[in-house]
Parts: structure tokens; sequence; C-alpha cells
């Protein structure tokens, strides 16, 4: 069984590939570098920006809701020779309302977590130790929806009730306890309880394990003073990008203060967005060498086989076959050149995701490859080398074959 015969534009193009097999190689490289280059910093970026994001909200909410900011008084003497600014109050307030403003929270759309949470200072005492805390009165049910608290638990159980609590692992250190141990928590209000500790967390943040307590809401309004109270509702949603709107929305809703965790983190989303320009800007001129470095190579091709063009010319090739011949190699230059720079960026993905851990020894980032970006950088390629081809084709296409054979 005879195979069919390739085309009269491939066979030539495979040809001149062969004939030059320095310049094929050398291109081939340029082309799969530079693949491999959009590909690897791509997912890398990608994957480290989701990585910090994750971690990020692994320990806030993504919405916050608080009672609007008291703001200082400015009063003037009967004399009128200078201000009094009276300080604002430094009291815990409730969110006015709270369970009707959570109820407007879980109907709005795009919210899928409420839980309202009671949080002040405090101190944790356990003998002759004392240390600063953020006591945090929560229902772990609807707390476990917003912050995964259950998945940081390096021992016991999340179990917030009575006055059970769970504490982090830094603050147990620093206090000398354990699972099944009592600390005598303490407000500024002069109110205090024994806490006997259920569970202890890891978050990944050394300040948050020092300080962190959970308690039961009841038994954080007792000791903070804030009965029937809650000083601020945390809220979870679908899309994390889309909070700043839900937070305007809500904010104008019922005009008290609501944050998104963008605002919060605004330094670290500007740190990201600059991050992704750079990565824009690099993957921009690796496309332009790449392009740079086929046209240049299809422009030597083009001089130095002139006499063959005008041979071929002369024998009735028209100047679109012609055209087509180099077309045809600036696009295999981008197809094998793409293909080999996926794999080599998928090698380098997996390299990387070994060798660069965090400081705890977890992984930096877990390799998942995206085969739209994959197939992206694979059609960006075979763009370019068509596109880098058109010029030197188009200069071949229009040689005059006598004068080409007589040179």
């Amino acid at each position: 069984m005879r195979l069919p015969r390739l085309p009269f534009e491939w066979l030539v193009a495979l040809r001149y590939l062969r004939e030059g097999r320095a310049q094929t190689i050398l291109i081939l490289a340029g082309v799969t570098a530079g693949v491999a280059v959009i590909v690897f910093l791509t997912h890398l970026i990608s994957q480290l920006q989701q990585a910090i994001i994750e971690r990020t909200l692994g320990s806030q909410a993504h919405v916050v809701i608080r009672p609007p900011e008291e703001v200082a008084l400015r009063s003037l003497p009967a004399d009128g020779t200078a201000a009094i600014v009276q300080p604002r109050a430094q009291r815990l307030r409730s969110v006015d309302q709270w369970e009707a403003v959570a109820r407007l929270a879980a109907a709005t759309p795009g919210v899928v977590a409420v839980s309202p949470v009671v949080s002040g200072a405090g101190f944790a005492l356990r003998g002759e130790a004392s240390r600063a805390i953020a006591l945090t009165g929560v229902d772990p049910e609807r707390y476990a929806r917003i912050v995964k608290i259950e998945e940081y638990l390096v021992r016991g159980a999340f179990e917030v009730s009575g006055t059970n609590g769970v504490i982090g692992i830094e603050l147990a250190k620093d206090l000398g306890v354990s699972v099944g141990d009592r600390i005598r928590v303490l407000t500024p209000e002069g109110r205090d309880e024994l806490v006997t500790i259920t569970g202890l967390f890891d978050i990944g943040n050394r300040d948050l394990n020092r300080r962190w307590v959970f308690v039961t809401i009841r038994l954080a309004q007792t000791l903070l003073d804030l009965p029937g109270g809650i000083s601020n509702i945390d809220l979870a949603v679908s899309d994390i990008f889309g909070a700043e709107r839900i937070a305007a929305r809500l904010k104008a809703q019922t005009g008290l203060t609501v944050e998104s965790w963008m605002t919060t983190n605004a330094q670290l989303l500007s740190a990201l967005r600059n991050q992704s320009i750079s990565n824009g800007l690099i993957r921009g001129f690796v496309v332009v060498i790449v392009a740079v470095g086929i046209a240049s190579v299809l422009v030597v091709s083009v001089v130095q086989k002139q006499r063959e063009i005008g041979i071929l010319r002369a024998m009735g090739a028209s100047p679109g076959r012609i055209m087509a011949v180099f077309l045809v190699q600036g696009g295999l230059y981008g197809l094998i050149g793409s293909l080999l720079g996926v794999l080599l960026s998928a090698g380098l993905l997996l390299f990387f995701a070994k060798v660069y851990r965090n400081a705890d020894g977890s992984a930096l980032f877990t390799v998942q490859l995206d085969s739209t970006i994959m197939l992206g950088a694979c059609g960006v390629a075979m763009l370019v080398g068509l596109a880098s081809a058109a010029l030197p084709a188009r200069r071949a296409a229009k040689m005059d074959p006598v004068q080409a054979i007589r040179m």
C-alpha cells in the first residue's frame, strides 16, 4: 500500500529544513525556550498568586460588617482661645439590629455564608505567665464556613461550647498548656473566666497563633460586657474578586462600616497586579524575540536559495506556491517549537515544585497544568511563526525567475 504523497509545498519546505539543519535546530531551540518561558512564568505566577490569596483568605472573612466608626468631637471653649478635641470612645460597640443585618447579608446575591462574631482584647493567664490575646466569640458551625479553622487544627477538635475554647500553638507554648488544660481569660472590663482548652491550631501565622482565642458567643459577650450584642458580622462570598462590589452594596443599604478583604489587603493586591504586569511585559518581549529569530532565519534562507527558487518558478511553480513553502516552514517552527516548549515548561514546573518549599516544609505551590494556557501558547507560537514568515515568503514569491537563476 502506497502512502499518499505530500503536497509540493510541504516537500520543498521539509527539504529546506533538512538541508539547513543547524539553522533549523537553532531556531527550534529559540522557539522552544520562548514557549517554555511563557508557559512556565504564566503557570508559576498564577499559581503562586492563587496560593498567596488562599493563604491570606484562610484566616479572614471576605467581607466584614462593623458598627460605624466614631469620630473625634471638636468643641470651642467659651473664650474661643483654642479648640478642644474630645477623643472617640474606646468602648466595644455592637452592630445595631445585627440579626436583621445578618438576614439582609445572607439574602444578598453572591454571599454564601454569614457568621456573627464577638471580638475584643483580653489577657490569657496561666500561673505567672500572661499574654495579650484577641478574644473571639463564634458559633463554631457558622464560623467554620468562613474560616476553615478545622483544617488548621494540630491537636484536639474545634469544640467551642460552654467554657471550652480553642487557642493557637504559639500561645499554648507561651503559657505551657495543652489540650485539656485550663487558662484564665481576663478582659479590660474586669471580668474573667476559666477556659478549658479543647483544641490547638496552627494557622501559618505566628502572630495569630499567639493571639487568637476562640470561645462561644455567649461567653465572649459576658466577658466583653456586650450582652446580646455582636461586634462584627463576617461574610464569605462565592467570587472573592467580587467582594468589593458586595461590600459597597451592603454599606449603601445599612449605613454601617463594610470592608472587603480587597480593601484591607490593598497593598497585597497592588503587588499582585504589578507582578502580572511584569509577567505580561516579559511574555511580550519573548514573543518579539522569537518572531525576529524566525524571520531572520527565513530571510537568510530566501537569500541562500535564490537560484533554486528561480528554477522552481521557471518550471511553473506559481508565486502563491513559493510563498506557501516559506509559510509552511514558519508554521512548522512554531508548531514543533511550541510542543517541545510545553514539555520543557511542564518539567520545569515539576522541578521547582519539588525544590522550592515554604518555611514549614510544605510545597510552595501545587503544579496544576492548565490546558488553556498551553494551547494558547501553542497557538501564539504558530501565529508568530506564520507572521514572521510572511515577509520572507512575499519576497520569495515576487522574485524574478530569470534574475534569480543568473545570481
